[in-house]
């Protein structure tokens, strides 16, 4: 497959992406933990189907020491025994904001509730932009049809 489009070959979408990267910084600076932060970025990449997000944060988590067992249980992580409390809440947090349109109303109460149980208010507020950031990162790599496989973790910065 090749891409429709390289995001560096225009000012516009270099200086997007500029900015787009700026931003997952930020939540990547934050006390999110960043086991997580990878286990929300790849089920995003999952329901979307967004190879290439999927390719890079499987294997930037592999590299970063999560088991091939935990990563092979993501999308089955209701069932898995691998995952704590706290990533379970966080995996249906990022489930629920990402299937918006699949559910009336959007993210439950419920969902945010348990989610509030396991992190505080700057942890929330960056597990809510990263499951925004990692949307918008996968629909942009869809639209434009970016090929997966080649990734090397650590690419991207």
């Amino acid at each position: 497959m090749e891409a429709r489009f390289t995001y560096y070959d225009t000012p516009l979408a270099a200086t997007y992406m500029k900015y787009m990267m700026s931003a997952g910084r930020v939540v990547s600076g934050s006390t999110l933990p960043a086991a997580t932060q990878e286990l929300v970025k790849i089920r995003a990449s999952q329901i979307n189907g967004c190879g290439v997000c999927t390719d890079m944060h499987t294997k930037d988590a592999a590299h970063a020491g999560e088991t091939s067992v935990r990563l092979n249980l993501i999308a089955a992580w209701r069932e898995a025994k691998v995952f704590t409390d706290a990533e379970r809440a966080a995996l249906e947090l990022t489930e629920q904001g990402t299937r918006i349109a699949d559910a009336a109303g959007g993210v439950t109460d419920a969902a945010w509730a348990n989610a509030a149980k396991h992190y505080d208010e700057d942890q929330l507020a960056a597990l809510v932009s990263l499951i925004a950031l990692i949307n918008a990162w996968n629909r942009m790599n869809l639209i434009t049809q970016q090929p997966a496989g080649d990734y090397r973790p650590g690419q991207w910065g």
